[in-house]
C-alpha cells in the first residue's frame, strides 16, 4: 500500500474496457507504490493482461485514467521510456541477432549511454548473442527477454510469467535480480502462475476476478483476512468466498 504524502508509481482510476459486449475491466481503481513488487493475481480471463496492455498503452481504456509516475498518460508515448516490460515470449525478429537486437533498441532509445546490460553477464548469455534469433532455445530467447526488459534502467518494470522456459539457474538470477531492482526503488508488476514464485518475490497483491478488485493489500494482509498462510489457499479462499 502507499503513504497518503507518496506519489504511487502507477495509480488507475475507475478503469473501464469492453470489447464488444464483453466488459473485460469493470472499474479499476489501484495505486501501486514504488520500491514494492506487486503481483496481479486472478483466474483466466480476470483481465490481467488488458490492465497490462493498458498501463503499456497497446489498448485504449474506454473511461477512466492512467497515471504513471504521477502524470496522466495521454497520447504522448514518451511515458513509456520510464517502462521495462518483459512479456511472456518476445516476439523477436527471428532474422536478427541478439546484438542487433539489442543495438537496435538503442538507436530507437535514441542512443542511451548507461545501460544496465548485467544480465548478459550473470546468463553468461554473451557467446549467444551472435546467433540469429531462430536458431536459440525457448529459454535463451527468455533470458535475452529479461535483459530487454531492464536494460534501459526503467522506474517501473511489467514481467509477465518471467521465469517461463528458464532452468533454476536462470530462474534464480532473474528473481535476485528483481529483488535488487526493487530495493533500489523500482516498482515490479508481476503475474505468474507459480504460486510459490509469488510468495517469493512479492509484498503486495492484487486480486482481480472478472474485471474487478476483490483484494488489494500486502501479502502479510492477505494472509490475515483469509487465515491461510500459502498463498494458493488465500487466492482460493477468496474465489470461495466471492462465490458463496
Amino acid at each position: 500500500m502507499t503513504a497518503p504524502d507518496m506519489v504511487p508509481a502507477l495509480r488507475l482510476l475507475g478503469l473501464r474496457k469492453r470489447f464488444g459486449r464483453l466488459g473485460v475491466l469493470e472499474g479499476i481503481d489501484v495505486d501501486i507504490g514504488a520500491g514494492r513488487v506487486t503481483a496481479i493475481v486472478g483466474p483466466n480471463a480476470a483481465g490481467k493482461s488488458t490492465l497490462i496492455k493498458c498501463v503499456l498503452g497497446l489498448v485504449r481504456p474506454d473511461q477512466g485514467a492512467i497515471l504513471v509516475l504521477g502524470q496522466p498518460i495521454g497520447t504522448d508515448p514518451a511515458y513509456r521510456l520510464a517502462i521495462g516490460y518483459m512479456p511472456q515470449g518476445a516476439p523477436f525478429p527471428e532474422n536478427l541477432t541478439g546484438q542487433e537486437i539489442l543495438t537496435l533498441l538503442r538507436e530507437l532509445r535514441g542512443g542511451v549511454a548507461e545501460l544496465d546490460d548485467e544480465l548478459i553477464h550473470r546468463f553468461n548469455l554473451g557467446p549467444e548473442l551472435g546467433k540469429p534469433i531462430r536458431t536459440l532455445s525457448g529459454g535463451t530467447r527468455q533470458k535475452l527477454n529479461a535483459v530487454v526488459a531492464f536494460l534501459f534502467r526503467p522506474s517501473l518494470v511489467i514481467l509477465d510469467e518471467p521465469t517461463a522456459g528458464l532452468d533454476p539457474l536462470a530462474s534464480a538470477i532473474l528473481k535476485e535480480k528483481i529483488q535488487e531492482a526493487a530495493e533500489r526503488g523500482v516498482t515490479v508488476i508481476l503475474t505468474s502462475h507459480i504460486m510459490s514464485e509469488i510468495e517469493e518475490l512479492a509484498s503486495d497483491v492484487i486480486f482481480l476476478v472478472e474485471g474487478r478488485v476483490h483484494f488489494q493489500g500486502t501479502m502479510a494482509h492477505l494472509r490475515h483476512t483469509t487465515g491461510e498462510h500459502r498463498l494458493e489457499r488465500a487466492v482460493a479462499r477468496l474465489m470461495r468466498a466471492r462465490v458463496a
